[in-house]
């Protein structure tokens, strides 16, 4: 590694090996050879002068690109397609003749965007699954821990901690099924010649259509497609790219969502994220244990979700049968989308996997403000009891205004069911059970049992035996 150059965080501190594999010149490039040896296969087998000996000295150099002579004719051509086509042939003199026979360049590199997209689609798609299950898991624990619920960021009804972690999973199942549908609808750019128009296999084959669409469906079904996208001008549209980004963009908006709301509650020291025994909060202040996962997590999440104008714009700006406005764009925005949410997904099962939950500080935070959120059962206790409705909700609204008010002016605690049981308007009414916040959480424990047993069941069906992928927190 030189230090007298940049580097790519992303390669460097966040990203997985596998992922930063996928997007590597290698990958890319052998790619393409694959693509070219398919083209020319195909073309061997519907009668165009290729040899099986031809074929064979292409697929002998498959793996070993000779980047170098690559790199030479690039500087000398200013075309990369065209420099890999020579260094291709330098290494493969039968072949040579035949190599890129009929194509354009965005034969290999559409074709090969695609095939990688798919791949990390995948990948990412198996993370999604890791992160969704570490959480279930989280949430079955807490099940029923109640715990204060916000709306506005202010004290509302309470939930639990396992219905809270349910909110945050099921934004991943939504997510879930969104890049299962994007990996199910990708097809393929497949033949189709300098302007989409197959004009030049058309000559290729002398004007037998027949052939030049049995070469489109054969390339296509060489390369693990089912069926090519069904016209395109010299490239795919762009539009796949924004629906890729904008599925990736949708994990990012997941992934942020929950990282915030556990940097919230590690402040109010009700839940942390995990903290190893050396590791350090801060370069002043030794005690603090701030919650780098989540803010790193939030910080390349945001990254992520900036990359989908990228695409969008790009679709939008593309020019009648294509521009090349798109190439260097697409060379940054797409590994790059991919990387980044591969990191997330990396930090977020890290955390799903060591959530260190501090019950007595929740109970704590519950009680008080549980006396206000009792209000109204006590209100209803007290007319059944023979209590006048309107009497008694006026003597709550003044006791409720002057416990808010010794918490927030004078630091006290909330006493404002001490008032109510020295008010004879409430002596009817047992009070004792008020504090119970388990009265209070609706089905939150059951909508728990219910979301895992019916939403994250089928999921751990489907995926259970599917392949883990590495890769951990590096810094």
């Amino acid at each position: 590694m030189s230090h007298e150059i940049y580097d790519n965080p992303l390669i460097t501190r966040y990203a997985s090996r596998e992922m930063a594999e996928l997007w590597s010149p290698q990958r890319r490039h052998s790619t393409w050879r694959r693509l070219w040896i398919a083209l020319a296969d195909c073309e061997r087998e519907l009668g165009l002068k290729i040899t099986k000996a031809q074929i064979a000295e292409l697929k002998k150099y498959v793996d070993d690109v000779n980047f170098d002579a690559a790199d030479r004719y690039e500087r000398e051509l200013r075309h990369d397609v065209m420099a890999h086509v020579h260094a291709y042939g330098d290494q493969c003199p039968k072949a040579r003749p035949i190599i890129h026979l009929g194509a354009t360049s965005c034969y290999v590199t559409d074709n090969a965007d695609l095939i990688l997209m798919r791949e990390g689609l995948q990948m990412l798609r198996s993370r999604l699954v890791e992160v969704i299950d570490g959480l279930a898991k989280f949430a079955v624990k807490y099940r029923d821990l109640p715990c204060l619920g916000f709306t506005h960021l202010q004290p509302a009804q309470p939930t639990t901690v396992g219905k809270r972690a349910t909110l945050w999973c099921y934004d991943l199942v939504l997510d879930l099924e969104e890049i299962e549908h994007r990996i199910d609808s990708l097809r393929f750019r497949g033949v189709k010649g300098t302007t989409g128009t197959q004009a030049t296999f058309l000559s290729l084959f002398n004007g037998d259509h027949a052939k030049v669409e049995e070469l489109d469906r054969m390339v296509t079904a060489r390369m693990g497609f089912t069926q090519p996208y069904a016209v395109t001008g010299q490239t795919y549209s762009r539009k796949v790219d924004s629906h890729v980004l904008q599925t990736l963009s949708g994990i990012a908006q997941s992934a942020h969502k929950a990282g915030s709301d556990l940097r919230i509650l590690q402040s109010r020291k009700e839940i942390e994220e995990p903290f190893e025994e050396k590791q350090i909060g801060s370069s002043a202040m030794a005690y603090k244990r701030n919650p780098m996962r989540s803010e790193r997590m939030c910080s390349l999440a945001r990254f992520a979700l900036s990359l989908q104008s990228s695409a969008d714009q790009t679709m939008a700006t593309q020019w009648l049968e294509r521009t090349l406005d798109d190439s260097a764009n697409r060379r940054l925005t797409i590994p790059q989308a991919f990387l980044t949410l591969d990191a997330v997904l990396i930090i977020y099962r890290n955390i799903t996997r060591g959530l260190v939950v501090y019950p007595k500080v929740i109970e704590k935070h519950l009680n008080e403000e549980l006396p206000f959120m009792a209000t109204e059962e006590i209100l209803m206790a007290g007319v059944q009891s023979g209590g006048d409705r309107q009497d008694l909700h006026e003597r709550v609204r003044v006791h409720s205004q002057a416990a808010g008010r010794q918490v927030k002016e004078q630091g006290l605690t909330n006493d404002l069911l001490e008032r109510l049981k020295a008010d004879p308007a409430f002596a009817a009414v047992d009070l004792s059970k008020a504090l119970d916040a388990r009265r209070f959480t609706g089905r939150a424990a059951e909508q728990v049992d219910s979301f895992v047993r019916e939403v994250v069941g089928p999921i751990r069906k489907k995926y259970g035996s599917s392949k883990q992928l590495g890769g951990d927190v590096k810094v």
